[in-house]
């Protein structure tokens, strides 16, 4: 069994390079995998790994003033979420576009998530799902509004051009883990937006903590590894994911004509050219070699889309 670890903070990380060779050096002894992402506004970052492992790269981190109460989300996993290790260094932990947004000056207050319930019931309340299009597909909050954004760097325009401060005078937002809604609540904050709240700890600490009977969220939750997407309790989903276009895929999808493992699936069978089915299919032929002689093939590696924590 394998200890899950997601955890972000905003803070000065004018030092990231340092740390990357830090936390890979640390990942590496403890037999720990998984993404971790550095920028000057700080760290985003979910890994994998023994429980030992995990705690050790946990103190290392929190042995630091900048993180030493440093909060994680975690839980367990049967199979390995992650085929390797991955730090990545980027202009921000989550791709806003806009620097001047700062986290870290002021956000939007939190809402824990026994007390969330209460705050969408209200009818003056504007919900909004922070995350990408193909998160929303397979989950949401009920009746919350999705942006159809492909990207968090879309954010910014979605704001200008669909909401109002005068008119919007509450606004309730979420995300996977809490991260983009640091951001998210900021940029409203920013441009005029009065009450802005956003759920704590994200998706993950309501599904934790919350029990199915009072929820009020509806469908399973994506995260960024290879379990696709969870449910109450952190429990590993049903959603598979598709390779062709990375697309999170439900059991009426699997179902599909147009549904081949590793290589398509009903959103982009038509669309994949001759040299892309080509390419799909030799790499499934080599990721079922490998699973049949009992090893890793790194094609496995679920990491196109940007992790939020």
């Amino acid at each position: 069994m394998l200890t899950v670890a997601t955890f972000y903070r905003f803070t000065d990380l004018s030092d990231h390079e340092i740390w990357r060779d830090q936390l890979k050096e640390q990942c590496e002894n403890n037999d720990v995998l998984g993404i971790i992402i550095l920028a000057n506004e700080g760290l985003n970052s979910t890994i994998s790994g023994p429980e030992k492992g995990i705690n050790a790269v946990l103190g290392f981190i929190r042995s630091d003033q900048r993180f030493k109460d440093l909060p994680h989300r975690e839980c367990k996993a049967q199979a390995p979420p992650f085929n390797r290790l991955r730090i990545i260094i980027r202009p921000e932990i989550v791709t806003l576009g806009d620097k001047s947004v700062n986290p870290n000056e002021e956000v939007g207050e939190y809402i824990d998530p026994k007390e969330w319930n209460e705050l969408i019931k209200d009818p003056d309340i504007l919900l909004i799902d922070t995350r990408n299009d193909y998160e929303v597909q397979i989950g949401t909050f009920k009746n919350a509004i999705n942006p159809d954004n492909q990207t968090f760097g879309q954010w910014d325009k979605y704001v200008n051009e669909n909401l109002n401060p005068e008119k919007h005078k509450k606004v309730a937002m979420f995300c996977t883990g809490g991260i983009r809604c640091e951001k998210a609540s900021a940029h409203m904050l920013k441009n005029g937006f009065e009450k802005v709240y956003h759920l704590q700890g994200g998706i993950l600490n309501y599904l934790e903590k919350i029990k199915p009977e009072e929820s009020l969220w509806e469908g399973e939750c994506f995260v960024f590894d290879h379990r696709v997407s969870v449910l109450h309790g952190l429990e590993e989903g049903t959603c598979e994911i598709c390779f062709g276009c990375r697309w999170p895929l439900e059991a009426e999808d699997l179902k599909s004509d147009k549904y081949e493992p590793g290589i398509c699936c009903p959103r982009c069978a038509d669309g994949l050219s001759q040299k892309r089915r080509a390419s799909l299919t030799e790499r499934h032929r080599q990721v079922m070699l490998a699973q049949a002689n009992n090893r890793e093939h790194i094609g496995q590696y679920f990491g196109s889309h940007e992790i939020n924590a």
